[in-house]
């Protein structure tokens, strides 16, 4: 299964010298049931971005709780056996966790299959988003709309062997 985990430019580097995602419970988005019912008319490729975008609007979380990382949202593609990713089935249709899926083991480097990372001239709407983030969960329209600022900006894409030189 094609899962997507979001990170930050500092965890990313950790994952490099660690060799692994971890540990283990881990949330990631993938294609799920839920997503699919959500997005009736999309093909497998527009399922698959769905739940990249969903991912980094969870790594725009970890931004905002941590304001001393770069400020640049992360999220790694990984190829994941079946078994150690699961959607609770509860919550498969909450617009909150639309996609959502809980690894039970680490993700080792050798499975991933790509990193996306915002590009450096998007830090300033990346920046306001993570600090908007929780006024938009409260309602706050002004904050969602900076929020969704972040989100017009594509993560650009990078090999598995990019990562030294993006850390």
């Amino acid at each position: 299964m094609r899962v997507y985990v979001p990170l930050t430019l500092s965890l990313l580097a950790r994952v490099h010298k660690d060799g692994q995602i971890g540990p283990a419970p881990l949330t990631a988005y993938a294609v799920t049931p839920g997503l699919r019912e959500w997005y009736l008319s999309g093909n497998e490729e527009e399922l698959e971005y769905a739940a990249l975008s969903r991912a980094a609007q969870s790594s725009l979380r970890l931004l905002a709780i941590d304001p001393t990382v770069p400020r640049r949202r992360v999220v790694v593609a990984a190829d994941v056996p079946d078994r150690t990713a699961a959607a609770d089935p509860d919550r498969a249709l909450e617009p909150d966790a639309l996609g959502e899926v809980r690894l039970t083991e680490p993700v080792p480097l050798a499975v991933l299959a790509a990193v996306h990372v915002d590009a450096p001239d998007a830090e300033p709407d990346v920046t306001a988003a993570a600090a908007a983030v929780g006024a938009a969960d409260l309602g706050d329209d002004d904050a969602r709309f900076t929020v969704d600022g972040a989100a017009d900006h594509e993560l650009l894409w990078y090999g598995v062997q990019e990562i030294d030189s993006l850390v």
